[in-house]
């Protein structure tokens, strides 16, 4: 399994999500975002939204319901009704069941001590059980490969 690490140093989630979702979608994936709770669920159904008023961005969660139809899927828990290829893990999120998938991004805020903590720890687990990854850091202009 392949695993992507974005570390968010100059846009916070909700601006860099829509970017990583519209090149997945392009690409032919579906994709489960899981947030920490379902507070921030809502928040990043909201964001998706209102993130670019010139494009759509087609997602939904359970308050939406038609799961199976959902390109994107947001959700807190370890679903996956739209049979997602693609999980991406924001911050504290759960990475349960991310064997699941083909591919798993964990965005995470670079300002945050705990969430550079969570993601240090989840690099070392997931280097020591032989995953395939990358780490992106977070430009003015897009995404710097760094390892």
């Amino acid at each position: 399994m392949e695993i992507r690490f974005y570390h968010l140093t100059r846009r916070p989630l909700e601006f860099a999500l829509p970017e990583i979702l519209g090149k997945a979608l392009g690409r032919g994936h579906r994709v489960v975002v899981r947030a920490l709770d379902e507070k921030d669920v809502e928040y990043l159904n909201e964001k998706l939204w209102t993130a670019d008023p010139a494009s759509f961005l087609p997602h939904g969660s359970a308050r939406d319901g038609n799961g199976e139809a959902q390109p994107v899927w947001l959700t807190a828990g370890e679903d996956n009704p739209n049979g997602a290829d693609v999980l991406i893990v924001t911050g504290l999120a759960s990475d349960a069941g991310m064997d699941a998938y083909a591919l798993c991004l964990h965005m995470f805020d670079g300002n945050s001590e705990d969430a550079v903590r969570e993601a240090r720890d989840r690099w070392k687990a997931y280097k020591a059980a032989g995953h395939d990854m990358t780490y992106w850091q977070q430009l003015e202009r897009g995404w710097e490969k760094k390892s």
